[in-house]
């Protein structure tokens, strides 16, 4: 049997002050928003209708603030311009690291912040021939 395509993908994030989480990806990282169904808010990730970043009323609070848990999020946009998001960002007054840093392990160029509902967003380009082109 072959497996059927998948067409899109969504990840969906929760927050217990949505406005907060909105304003911030709507107004400080300028997302398109595609669908607001009242109690979430789904926006375009990249260009092409493709990928997709849904923000939710949580029904109960974060259990962890650490992303490296078990049912922790790290949502990662990749972009072939690191430096112009930090310069962006920085801008609009979002805590930052003072530059993006470069990961021998991973061979990335990279940076993350915090959103208002306490997620980890990381603005990553991949360094190496093996990535499909942006």
């Amino acid at each position: 049997m072959t497996r059927p395509d998948l067409a899109q993908q969504v990840t969906f994030l929760y927050a217990e002050d949505t406005e907060a989480s909105w304003r911030f990806y709507e107004e400080t990282l300028e997302l398109p928003l595609v669908q607001d169904q009242g109690t979430c808010r789904i926006y375009a990730a990249a260009p092409g209708d493709r990928a997709f970043l849904g923000v939710c009323r949580a029904r109960a609070p974060r259990a962890s603030d650490n992303p490296r848990v078990v049912g922790g999020v790290v949502f990662t946009f990749v972009t072939p311009d690191v430096e112009g998001w930090h310069e962006f960002l920085k801008a609009r007054g979002v805590a930052l690291p003072p530059k993006p840093e470069y990961s021998e392990a991973y061979r990335v160029t990279h940076f993350f912040v915090t959103d208002p509902a306490g997620y980890t967003i990381e603005f990553q380009r991949f360094e190496r021939e093996d990535w499909p082109e942006v």
